[in-house]
């Protein structure tokens, strides 16, 4: 049974080396359990060796890894542990002169799940059209989809997600952002490491940033966008834009663009029903007065800034 309050994944000061190469420096790193947590950064950040240290495929040089309470560079540990995990690498491998339902049955029995399961899997993903092909003719979107229905067959406790999505059409890439919602609801922690923006936005419970090996920031978006986004963005448009020219004037009011409407940076939304009461009283008719939250993307670019001038 999985215990909310306990993490199910924890690194505490991991270091992995590769000869000179710190692959991963002192990495802090916890992911909730029935959480999910994108792992977010650039090629070469760090991403694929976490979860390699996770599954204890590889072992840290110095630190410590908790995955489900259990360490995964012990080798009996470390066997339950990819027991109840679920990995998708960025290059799945399988038996290529076998069929797709071949590699699935393997698989099935290896974690000693129904075949049914592996079947429900295959239509989930879209790949029970090809189950009787052999692996080593798959596109890299059939492999990944295949992939995918492999690592889900014995309903994971951790489903580890490499850049699931490359290779893969928009409706199997939407498949893939689904499972991970539903897996979530039911208690499943997820990590996926991605470098794709959008493939976050909306399915996070937990962002962190890695660069260099390390994690630079982690929170929940809405968290680190007011860490690193503190000032509040307010849209105004009105039937007569001059009138909007009174927000120049305005207290609060630290910086002003326009495009047409009006982009206004406030040192405190507070001060948004006094502005709009002004404006109202000199006779706007406005048409739009909407806060503007923050995408992914602006946050991870404003992140990334700020720890560069920090360096």
């Amino acid at each position: 049974m999985n215990d909310p309050m306990v993490p199910a994944i924890e690194f505490r000061r991991v270091t992995k080396l590769f000869g000179p190469v710190r692959a991963v420096s002192e990495l802090d790193f916890v992911a909730p359990t029935g959480s999910v947590t994108v792992l977010l950064g650039p090629n070469g950040a760090g991403k694929t060796t976490t979860v390699r240290l996770t599954t204890g495929a590889l072992k840290a040089d110095d630190g410590t890894v908790q995955v489900l309470g259990l360490d995964p560079s012990d080798d009996e540990q470390g066997q339950e542990i990819r027991s109840r995990c679920g990995v998708v690498p960025p290059k799945p491998a399988f038996y290529d002169q076998l069929t797709g339902w071949e590699n699935l049955e393997f698989a099935a029995k290896i974690f000693e799940a129904e075949l049914d399961d592996a079947r429900d899997a295959a239509v989930r993903f879209g790949i029970d059209h090809a189950l009787d092909q052999e692996v080593g003719g798959y596109s890299t979107g059939m492999r990944t989809r295949l992939a995918l229905a492999r690592s889900v067959i014995h309903d994971p406790d951790v489903l580890l997600l490499d850049e699931p999505t490359a290779g893969l059409d928009p409706e199997s890439s939407r498949a893939v952002l689904d499972l991970i919602q539903e897996l979530a609801g039911r208690g499943r922690t997820i990590v996926m490491c991605t470098h794709l923006l959008h493939e976050a936005e909306g399915i996070a419970d937990q962002v962190v940033l890695m660069d260099d090996g390390t994690a630079r920031a982690a929170g929940h978006p809405d968290e680190l966008a007011a860490a690193y986004m503190p000032e509040p963005i307010v849209v105004f448009d009105a039937e007569d834009r001059s009138v909007l020219e009174l927000l120049t004037d305005l207290d609060g009011v630290t910086s002003i663009h326009r495009n047409g409407s009006v982009q206004v940076t406030l040192d405190d939304l507070a001060r948004l029903p006094d502005m709009v009461a002004t404006l109202v009283t000199a006779g706007a008719r406005l048409t739009r007065v909407e806060p503007v939250t923050p995408t992914l993307e602006e946050l991870y670019f404003r992140m990334q800034r700020a720890h560069r001038e920090k360096t």
